[in-house]
């Protein structure tokens, strides 16, 4: 004998129900959401435009992290969570284009850092081109002789004089005036 309980039979179907309208929320919810083809397509061709820059050169860390979320973006589309999937996509282009800008501004660098090296070898050639020239315009006589023409600087007070041959040592008096014949001087004997 089977005894039928009004509780029983409603707690039943609230379950059922309940169940019925998880199941739809969830489906709905998938539904909703279409797949994220335009972001993912935008994000592939920001990465494609950041590699063509030189990002792998001047931005690899920015190209990278454009890398990740692009293949994290992929795998929640493989998975059907399409609103992880556009919100990775965005992210994905967003390091892409920075990446890419960054690539820009280091190609510019070295380009500018070329054309300063150019500029100092011109400016260094042109100098040596005006020094040889200043060279061969200076006149033959000033050029080929070795003496320079300029006077030899005295020397100085302080300097000594070498003692007369066969003189040997001179003492001076000691008022500091020198003698007047070379018969004053003494020589000592050692």
């Amino acid at each position: 004998m089977y005894i039928f309980s009004p509780l029983a039979g409603s707690l039943g179907r609230i379950r059922t129900a309940t169940a019925v309208l998880v199941l739809t929320l969830a489906l709905t919810g998938c539904a909703t959401v279409p797949p994220p083809d335009d972001s993912m397509n935008l994000a592939q061709t920001q990465l494609q435009a950041a590699r063509d820059a030189g990002a792998a050169d001047y931005a690899p860390v920015d190209l990278g992290f454009a890398q990740d979320k692009f293949q994290q973006a992929q795998a929640a589309m493989a998975e059907r969570k399409y609103a992880d999937a556009a919100n990775l996509a965005e992210e994905s282009r967003a390091d892409a284009d920075l990446a890419r800008a960054k690539a820009r501004l280091g190609a510019a660098r070295a380009q500018i850092q070329g054309k300063v090296q150019e500029n100092t070898s011109l400016r260094s050639q042109g100098e040596q081109a005006a020094a040889a020239e200043q060279q061969q315009q200076a006149p033959p006589a000033a050029s080929s002789s070795s003496v320079p023409t300029e006077d030899m600087p005295a020397p100085s007070s302080s300097e000594l004089s070498a003692p007369a041959s066969g003189a040997g040592f001179q003492t001076l008096p000691e008022n500091g005036q020198q003698p007047a014949s070379s018969s004053s001087t003494q020589e000592v004997q050692p």
